[in-house]
């Protein structure tokens, strides 16, 4: 169950990449979900994800905290 969250939440991410708030709304709500190895993983994905969209870059700072 726990790996299908995380893979929810990637494809969520993804959907949402158009607008930097719902970006940001959601991945709060995926910190409050994740386990923390998977926050871990997360983090990761967004750094890839993230690299040729500097709107949301920014967001990798609240998952880092």
């Amino acid at each position: 169950m726990a790996r299908a969250m995380f893979e929810y939440t990637k494809v969520v991410l993804q959907k949402v990449s158009f607008n930097k708030d719902l970006f940001k709304k959601e991945l709060e709500k995926a910190i409050n979900r994740l386990l923390p190895y998977e926050l871990k993983e997360l983090y990761l994905w967004l750094k890839d994800f993230t690299h040729n969209k500097p709107s949301l870059q920014p967001c990798l700072a609240i998952i880092k905290n």
